[in-house]
């Protein structure tokens, strides 16, 4: 299936000189403005494949680059992700990096310099890295924990993408062709979803995202009310806050003004 993709700028452009220059990528924005779905756009026009690893606290050296292990009375190696896609020259996807461990990325660092190599220590094995492989991160610095920062000195090894949602006709138009839901409908979405968007600062949450909005879509396309899916999908995720929660219905209600929004619907 082809990733479909909307640019908001220069950003393909700019990931291809990268790739043609073998300079890391590090993509930064909120949480669904389509980070991942860039990625594997990138992959379709590049041709190569891409392997993801979704990035957590207890991700070790060992989950990325491989381990030994006793298979039938023998001890072999194992390829981790890392490793595999070093080898075949795919692109590297590491999502919501600045979630893994710092001692656990220790190991990009020969992989982002003018090394482009991959040590294998437990192995003893090197694996330089061919012309097509690439290195490609991703995560949300607006709402990450206080306690989770990525260090200035790794950040520096890459080049930063600053991506964003998109503007308004064209984020319509990605839930109208991702889920066929009449473009009135679409419209409506995204304009409740840029009002929470823009009251974010204060009610401090994860605002809905263009993913959200595809999801909220599919469920109306599907027959569901579009009030009870925006309720649903958009707006009860937000805050178990009955206060905030309260709030938020009454700014989706004014920003859904062409969709059904009875008073005594309640999350």
């Amino acid at each position: 299936m082809s990733a479909e993709y909307y640019s908001t700028g220069t950003d393909i452009e700019l990931f291809h000189k990268a790739f043609q220059r073998r300079i890391p990528v590090m993509l930064t924005g909120p949480t669904g403005c389509g980070k991942t779905r860039f990625v594997e756009h990138m992959g379709q026009r590049l041709d190569r494949p891409v392997v993801t690893v979704s990035c957590h606290d207890d991700l070790t050296s060992a989950d990325l680059v491989g381990r030994f292990l006793v298979t039938g009375g023998d001890v072999v190696w194992r390829d981790g992700p890392l490793t595999t896609a070093v080898k075949n020259g795919a692109i590297c996807y590491l999502d919501e990096v600045v979630e893994a461990r710092h001692d656990s990325l220790a190991v990009l660092h020969s992989l982002t310099d003018h090394r482009r190599a991959l040590y294998l220590d437990r192995a003893g094995e090197v694996v330089s890295a061919p012309e097509t492989f690439m290195l490609v991160c991703s995560y949300n610095p607006a709402y990450r924990s206080s306690l989770k920062e990525l260090k200035p000195s790794f950040r520096q090894r890459f080049m930063t993408l600053t991506m964003n949602y998109l503007d308004p006709d064209r984020e319509a138009a990605v839930v109208v062709a991702e889920t066929g839901v009449a473009q009135e409908t679409a419209r409506r979405l995204v304009t409740c979803a840029r009002t929470i968007r823009e009251a974010d600062e204060v009610f401090h949450f994860e605002p809905p995202s263009t993913r959200v909005l595809v999801t909220t879509a599919h469920l109306i396309a599907a027959g569901a009310d579009e009030w009870e899916a925006t309720l649903a999908c958009i707006l009860a995720p937000l805050s178990s806050n009955g206060a905030i929660s309260e709030g938020l219905r009454e700014i989706a209600a004014a920003a859904s003004a062409g969709a059904q929004t009875p008073a005594a619907q309640s999350f």
